[in-house]
């Protein structure tokens, strides 16, 4: 595939994005029906705890700090990672027993990517300091998962009584936390495209707060898109239009 990231992207980010469109386009043998419907990943242990500490080096709310789920769907494809509890020096033990040879990705030794950095330096440190990390992490990653379950039920329910998209005056009436959390799981309902950045989300709370007359406009920026006040709800636009009075 051509995983290469357009300006300004992650490179890591566009050969995930690139991966995982492989993956949901896979058809098995022509003589089977069925698509296929479930993949097994290879993440372990290591990649679990890297994933973790990059979450916190940029500052991540609970969908970060719950890391990798062992579990997920996109794009109708079922995706298990069974070796999250196994570390990269027990599979590469295992492999050197079976006589299985491996290819390392020349790419895990440049130093320009941060998750090699953690993997080189940082998690090295924190072994010498606290000694082996991995259990610790992933439970406090599965305790952040099962936060962010609750979180996401109740964004749920309040997007269910709000309107899907979400009426301003519904907004208004809840909480700023429970409006921010609200927001987040419609946002993230729009694809990976309208996941907003804390200053853009905390912009957005504060329209909606000063949003009191009919007349108020409402055009922000949100991921690579914008949100806007169209009459009495709130729309996302992938590519962001013109502002425009509101109805």
């Amino acid at each position: 595939v051509d995983a290469r990231a357009a300006p300004g992207d992650s490179p890591e980010d566009a050969a995930r994005q690139a991966r995982y469109a492989v993956f949901g386009a896979l058809r098995p043998e022509p003589s089977l029906p069925a698509p296929v419907r479930c993949v097994a990943l290879a993440h372990h242990a290591d990649d679990q705890v890297e994933t973790l500490l990059l979450a916190l080096s940029r500052g991540a709310g609970l969908p970060g700090l719950a890391a990798m789920p062992a579990r997920m769907v996109r794009g109708g494809v079922v995706f298990h990672r069974p070796l999250l509890a196994v570390t990269a020096a027990q599979i590469r033990d295992w492999l050197r027993a079976q006589q299985l040879p491996w290819i390392e990705d020349p790419s895990n030794g440049d130093a320009r990517y941060t998750r090699n950095r953690i993997r080189a330096e940082v998690l090295p440190a924190l072994e010498r300091a606290f000694g082996p990390v991995h259990a610790t992490f992933a439970r406090s990653a599965a305790h952040a998962a099962q936060a962010q379950q609750l979180l996401a039920e109740v964004a749920a329910g309040d997007l269910a009584a709000a309107g899907d998209p979400p009426r301003i005056a519904a907004l208004r009436q809840l909480p700023r936390a429970r409006r921010a959390n609200l927001l987040r799981h419609w946002l993230a309902g729009q694809g990976d495209a309208a996941r907003p950045s804390a200053v853009q989300m905390e912009a957005l709370l504060d329209q909606i707060e000063a949003c009191r007359t009919r007349g108020h406009r409402i055009h922000l920026k949100a991921g690579r898109g914008a949100v806007q006040r169209d009459g009495e709800v709130l729309r996302w636009y992938n590519c962001p239009p013109l502002p425009k009075a509101s109805r």
